[in-house]
């Protein structure tokens, strides 16, 4: 994976982030979600170098092997605004100031705080299978609590834990013939370390805690994404059948949105990466 890549890791206040980077040209910074690592971006990656980014893909504070501190009551250690914090330190640390960026899933909602909180550092943001968490929240239906019934299972103290570490391999199913065998390898490496199953159960306590209140004050006081921002979304997977069009939900966070669906299943850069290189390589042209 990711040949004529480098990686190494980068000390950042209180956590360390691996990271990838390889290529020349607009700097791309490429946030996965949840339960991957950044070799979800495996296929993909290398795509957009070949039309002229450099690209960096980290892990996530506490997935991968990316550490974070321990856990806290508040769970702000693993909030949205401290994960997109170590991504704002990460490319400082590489030289890039202002890039290009893009997250899917709990990448996207770190991509998001990351455009709110930082709009100097963001000249264009895409935004992939995924909604603020606030705007899911708001929405709540009996379709929605039985199919992301994982949301407020993993909100509970301890027991997720317990379950998940138990036989994370039965928890955490994959394919590595779909996923490729050294992604699958990594990710299969990563979910059975209690370490990090802790912290991806965090992200998800922080979501609906401080995440959620960051989110509505920022509606409140009228805070909004200034970039032009790209959305995708699945076609194979449930974000328009729960909410119709993603667009109508995005264009309340940013007043240019553009975006289109891609036939693939939830794990987008994994099943379809030809396609969403080639929707993320037009819109970061410009």
């Amino acid at each position: 994976m990711f040949e004529g890549f480098e990686s190494q890791v980068v000390q950042v206040r209180d956590a360390s982030v691996f990271v990838r980077h390889g290529g020349q040209g607009p700097p791309v910074l490429l946030l996965h979600g949840h339960p991957r690592t950044s070799a979800t971006w495996h296929r993909a990656a290398p795509r957009l170098v070949a039309q002229g980014f450099t690209v960096v893909c980290p892990d996530l504070r506490g997935y991968g092997r990316s550490r974070g501190p321990a856990p806290t009551a508040d769970h702000r250690g693993h909030s949205k605004r401290a994960v997109a914090d170590d991504m704002l330190a990460v490319m400082r640390s590489l030289g890039h100031h202002r890039f290009l960026l893009a997250g899917h899933d709990r990448g996207g909602a770190v991509a998001l705080r990351l455009a709110l909180d930082h709009p100097d550092a963001v000249s264009r943001v895409a935004l992939i299978d995924c909604l603020p968490i606030s705007e899911h929240l708001s929405r709540i239906t009996d379709t929605f609590a039985t199919q992301w019934w994982h949301w407020f299972f993993f909100a509970q103290p301890d027991i997720p834990e317990r379950v998940i570490n138990a036989d994370p391999d039965s928890w955490y199913r994959g394919d590595p013939r779909s996923m490729g065998r050294e992604n699958y390898d990594e990710w299969r490496e990563a979910t059975r370390n209690p370490e990090v199953v802790r912290a991806m159960l965090e992200d998800y306590r922080a979501g609906l805690t401080v995440d959620k209140e960051h989110e509505e004050a920022d509606r409140a006081a009228g805070v909004r994404i200034q970039c032009p921002a790209l959305v995708l979304w699945s076609l194979r997977d449930d974000l328009e059948d729960l909410y119709g069009d993603p667009l109508k939900i995005w264009r309340h966070w940013a007043p240019d949105v553009r975006g289109h669906g891609i036939d693939s299943g939830h794990h987008v850069a994994e099943e379809a990466p030809e396609a969403l290189a080639a929707s993320l390589g037009e819109f970061f042209a410009g």
